[in-house]
């Protein structure tokens, strides 16, 4: 049987809802800790805890929004109602994120904790059902890269919109003031907001190929279910080792452009370069995984990153342009890193689906997008430690400090070496996941893209 072709329209207001899960995971994970210490003199210590402790609450929300969009019964489907709950809530928590309330310290951290975990909670409602879709949308396990690389070019205009107009944003006032912030959180909400109707409305026509019955298990039981299936747990462990790598280069980026090239609003040049590549590669990613498979392709999307973030160690040798060019790298492996994650999910939720006979997608996404998003906030934490042991000091704009050498020094560590000795551990363990294509000796590769 020929697995059904989704539309082009279809396609394309699936993908539009990258806006939101790219934007949302890049603008806190590149902005909110230098936001916190310094503009709102918060410890780096504590800034980190900030960012990390309102997504233990995602380990909570998400797999029960995935199980509720499980069980979901309406004339929009089971996945589509909880989108737009998330576009009525998330853009006005995001905004309040960035709000500037006129606190420092310990109220201004307990201050954006509090809409943080807001936000996360309105980003649950979108993001775990948005994910779940592509496992029901087709059967076929290529026609799923192809539809998640339409998603991964969405995702990288988001990712645009985070590392080149936030930042762009905030520095637009010199090197950036409680107001910018602002203005920057209302830009960025509004950017959501049409994200998620977008993927809201232009979903509508989208298939549920072999949908099952929901699964009328406990939470309990069907957390059971997933400690039991072994691809699933593998690959999420090698998601969330990739992930940290990502988050922690996140977090490092604002100071690695101010303290290492010297120039914060280098910011905005530097994701300019790793944005680039990740929107121009994905038919080569994608061509790949078919000459590869998706497990070889994984491992070659992990060297690349991997090469480009520890030759980036060298940068205070050869300055910012050589940075630049070794982000472009970088970019070209976070590409297809993130790509390869989604598709191998489609599959290993399309054949537990096949497996059982239930439908558990939800179940599957709302504790993948619970992880992913604690990892990636444990990124800032990891790197906030790393400024606190080389004694970073907070600060407002009324009061600039210089730091010490060794806070420049743990900044570069923090931006480079860290993330690529994780990047690495995540190519051996690429090597224990076991899908692969049934009908890979049937299916002919077609040439390179252009």
């Amino acid at each position: 049987m020929i697995a059904p072709t989704v539309s082009r329209g279809v396609r394309l207001g699936y993908g539009v809802g990258s806006f939101c899960t790219a934007t949302f995971s890049s603008v806190p994970g590149l902005l909110l800790l230098f936001y916190m210490t310094n503009f709102l003199a918060v410890p780096a210590w504590l800034a980190g805890v900030v960012v990390t402790a309102p997504k233990v609450w995602d380990l909570v929300v998400n797999p029960l929004v995935g199980r509720w969009s499980d069980r979901t019964t309406s004339r929009l489907g089971p996945r589509r109602p909880w989108l737009l709950a998330g576009a009525c809530t998330l853009p006005v928590a995001f905004f309040l994120v960035f709000a500037g309330p006129p606190l420092t310290g310990v109220p201004a951290a307990l201050y954006v904790g509090a809409c943080f975990l807001a936000a996360a909670t309105a980003y649950a409602l979108f993001e775990v059902p948005y994910k779940a879709m592509p496992a029901e949308m087709t059967d076929d396990y290529h026609e799923r890269t192809s539809l998640l690389q339409w998603r991964m070019v969405f995702v990288g205009a988001g990712t645009a919109i985070a590392g080149i107009a936030a930042p762009a944003i905030v520095n637009s006032q010199g090197n950036g003031t409680l107001d910018s912030y602002r203005l920057m959180g209302m830009v960025i909400a509004v950017v959501l907001l049409a994200a998620m109707l977008g993927s809201f409305f232009g979903t509508a026509r989208a298939p549920m190929t072999g949908a099952p019955e929901p699964d009328g298990g406990t939470l309990i039981k069907q957390f059971a279910v997933v400690r039991g299936n072994p691809s699933f747990l593998w690959l999420t462990a090698l998601s969330c080792t990739q992930q940290l790598a990502v988050a922690i280069m996140l977090a490092a980026a604002p100071y690695f452009a101010a303290y290492t090239i010297g120039d914060p609003k280098a910011t905005t040049t530097l994701f300019a370069a790793l944005v680039g590549p990740m929107m121009l590669t994905m038919p080569l990613w994608s061509w790949l995984s078919r000459r590869l498979d998706k497990r070889g392709a994984m491992i070659l999307a992990a060297l690349t990153f991997a090469t480009g973030t520890a030759l980036a160690l060298a940068t205070p040798v050869f300055g910012g342009w050589y940075a630049h060019v070794m982000i472009l790298l970088v970019g070209t492996g976070v590409a297809g890193v993130t790509l390869l994650q989604f598709s191998m999910l489609a599959d290993v939720i399309a054949k537990d689906a096949a497996d059982t006979g239930k439908r558990r997608a939800g179940v599957f996404t709302g504790l993948w997008t619970a992880i992913e998003s604690g990892v990636s906030a444990f990124g800032a934490l990891v790197f906030g430690v790393i400024l606190s042991i080389g004694g970073f000091l907070s600060s407002e704009p009324s009061r600039p400090v210089e730091q010490p050498d060794s806070a420049v020094t743990a900044v570069l560590i923090g931006q480079t070496a860290v993330p690529a000795l994780i990047i690495l551990l995540s190519v051996a363990m690429t090597l224990g996941y076991r899908i692969k294509d049934p009908n890979r000796a049937a299916v002919p590769v077609p040439d390179a893209p252009a």
